[in-house]
């Protein structure tokens, strides 16, 4: 048996170290580490928060691959209560050997009024890829698209990790705003960056971005209606995630409800076959419950309801009391 801790990623705030200690260990279990964990144990190490794991067996060099690209822990180590006739706690670290594709900072440099917090963004794109039938294959082969984007925060991580991404917004607005910063952010970071824009019409604007050089990374940003998503990122492919945070308001159910009933079939319509999604709500007003049956009324959808996955909910602040996750699966 083997013992690894955990740092907890560090956050700004107290109200986000919650959040990353409450789902860390959902995100271990879901990761290709989770099938060899035997327990979890928190833990208090020189004043920092982890996770003390006991394990069946030694990571290998693809486990610590993972554990690298993780959102809610940051660093992980070996862990020996003495060596010889010294006490411990000793720690020795693990080279976790994943290399992000754009600089990891291209989510966070962006902030703009009722965005998401990129720590939870990134948890929901591992949760969709773990719960997917592509859970073994890497993030420079999967196509993430994000139907509900907002200011496109889904996009940047997946970009960081080194997926192809997609995203459609009702406000045109917002994504000319996001992909202004997108075409700065690679200027300024001496990215190679091509961009086409396009008018559609009878549907809204699209922005094209292929990034780099040698390996060409793309992004389509479109401005439309969430239902005419298969026209609005045309030729992008079939995506194999889907990650969306839902719109939130005093009316939720009465805003979700209707939205998720026409868009849930469109949206799984566009997934690849076992292709997942990851949607997350706040589920104050609207419980588990009624939101996973507005799911399972899609035929070709198979909610994952078991644990972790019942496991998910969270409190973010004084006005998202509790949010919840999510996560389905297409069936084929």
């Amino acid at each position: 048996m083997t013992a690894l801790v955990a740092q907890i990623a560090p956050q700004r705030s107290t109200q986000y170290a919650a959040l990353a200690s409450a789902l860390a260990p959902q995100e271990l279990a879901l990761s290709p580490l989770g099938q060899d964990i035997l327990q979890f144990c928190p833990v208090e190490l020189g004043g920092q928060a982890y996770l003390r794991l006991e394990l069946g067996r030694v990571p290998d060099e693809r486990a610590l691959r993972e554990l690298g690209m993780l959102a809610m822990t940051s660093a992980f180590f070996e862990y020996y209560d003495r060596l010889g006739d010294e006490p411990g706690p000793f720690l020795r670290p693990l080279e976790t050997p994943f290399q992000p594709v754009l600089p990891p900072d291209l989510p966070m440099t962006r902030r703009y009024r009722g965005k998401t917090n990129e720590l939870f963004t990134h948890f929901l794109c591992n949760v969709a890829r773990f719960s997917s039938q592509y859970a073994h294959q890497p993030w420079t082969s999967l196509r993430l698209f994000d139907p509900l984007a907002g200011g496109c925060t889904t996009l940047f991580v997946g970009l960081v990790l080194g997926a192809d991404v997609a995203g459609v917004e009702q406000s045109a607005h917002a994504i000319e705003l996001a992909a202004a910063f997108l075409r700065q952010y690679t200027r300024e970071q001496g990215i190679a960056c091509k961009v086409k824009e396009e008018r559609l019409r009878k549907l809204g604007r699209r922005w094209q971005f292929a990034i780099g050089k040698k390996v060409i990374r793309k992004c389509v940003m479109a401005a439309g209606d969430t239902l005419e998503s298969p026209a609005l990122i045309a030729g992008f492919g079939k995506p194999h995630l889907i990650v969306a945070d839902l719109p939130y308001g005093i009316q939720h159910e009465g805003q979700v409800v209707p939205l998720l009933k026409e868009a849930l079939p469109i949206w799984a319509g566009m997934l690849q076959p076992g292709g997942a999604m990851a949607l997350a709500w706040e589920s104050t007003r609207l419980g588990r419950s009624e939101m996973l049956a507005v799911a399972e009324a899609v035929p070709s959808l198979k909610v994952l309801d078991a644990p972790p996955y019942n496991a998910l909910a969270h409190r973010v602040d004084r006005v998202i009391k509790q949010r919840d996750v999510l996560v389905a699966r297409v069936k084929g």
